[in-house]
């Protein structure tokens, strides 16, 4: 007999059921600008596995800040519930899980006989629950945190010194120009808020930065067609959030980039795998950043 909190995802298919989680979230925000990258969470940033201590990546990263905000989890542990039961938790009846998204291979044949193997890539979703979700769990010190205000502050100045982005003085705008590829152009300190602001703004223009051809070279005319520049900021927003994430630091909305949330509605609801693959390049976009910086880019949760 099945139990009511297996881990196996409905039949529904997982790309649309992901693409739906997203969906829905972006359109309860529209009229706020909340949305789900938009981390308002006090203890974690990025989504971690409890399983394996490890954060989630890609698409699986925005659909947990998505559920996380449509249901007021102010923590960004997760887990399957097999494994918070084997850290003493028992998930509470009638608790609904988040759906996320496992990548496989597999091996197929090809028409060239014995020889010829080619490898295919598949997805299978399964169904994780959210600490606070859960009841009489006693977690290890490795997910206390670590880090101060003050130190992520340092962090973020020196990650960002180091990964290779030139900054030029914008005026009162920021923004990359991809015939000054080298780049990005930025106001200067004095006319934001405060630090964090600051570098939220040049997390999503390093994005940017990153679609020249040297670097990650983002090409999507031919995937998305007249919607193409609205995709981009997408990737952006999404590259910023996993890279602001990465540095434990909130993420600045962006009240200027509203005019492109129908943009990004049509592409998703006309897609089910848009989604997919704007998460998937936003993190390769962010793993490049680090990586620059010197830093060893996470494995993916389990």
């Amino acid at each position: 007999m099945m139990s009511e909190h297996q881990t196996t995802a409905p039949k529904l298919d997982v790309y649309q059921r992901v693409t739906s989680s997203i969906i829905n979230a972006i359109e309860n925000g529209v009229g706020e600008y909340r949305m789900p990258w938009i981390v308002r969470q006090d203890k974690g940033f990025s989504p971690v596995s409890v399983g394996s201590a490890k954060p989630y990546r890609g698409v699986n990263t925005l659909v947990l800040w998505a559920q996380a905000q449509s249901k007021g989890y102010a923590s960004a542990l997760w887990g399957t519930y097999q494994q918070w039961q084997s850290l003493g938790g028992q998930v509470r009846k009638g608790e609904h899980g988040s759906p996320v998204v496992y990548w496989g291979t597999y091996e197929k044949q090809t028409d060239d006989g014995d020889e010829g193997k080619a490898h295919g890539l598949f997805a299978k979703g399964y169904t994780v629950f959210n600490i606070e979700q859960v009841d009489g769990c006693k977690l290890p010190k490795r997910f206390e945190p670590k880090l101060t205000q003050h130190e992520r502050i340092s962090h973020a100045e020196e990650f960002f010194a180091r990964a290779g982005v030139k900054i030029r003085d914008g005026g009162n705008r920021a923004y990359y120009r991809p015939d000054t590829p080298e780049a990005v152009y930025m106001p200067g300190f004095g006319q934001f808020p405060d630090r964090v602001d600051y570098y939220s703004v040049l997390a999503h223009e390093s994005t940017h930065w990153t679609s020249h051809e040297s670097r990650c070279d983002r090409q999507l005319g031919k995937r998305f067609g007249d919607e193409a520049y609205a995709v981009e900021e997408l990737i952006a927003e999404l590259g910023s959030a996993f890279t602001m994430a990465r540095l434990e630091l909130e993420l600045t909305p962006r009240q200027d980039h509203a005019k492109y949330i129908q943009s990004w509605l049509r592409v998703l609801k006309a897609d089910k795998r848009a989604v997919f693959t704007a998460a998937s390049k936003a993190q390769q976009a962010a793993d490049y950043l680090q990586r620059q910086a010197g830093q060893t880019v996470a494995e993916v949760a389990a």
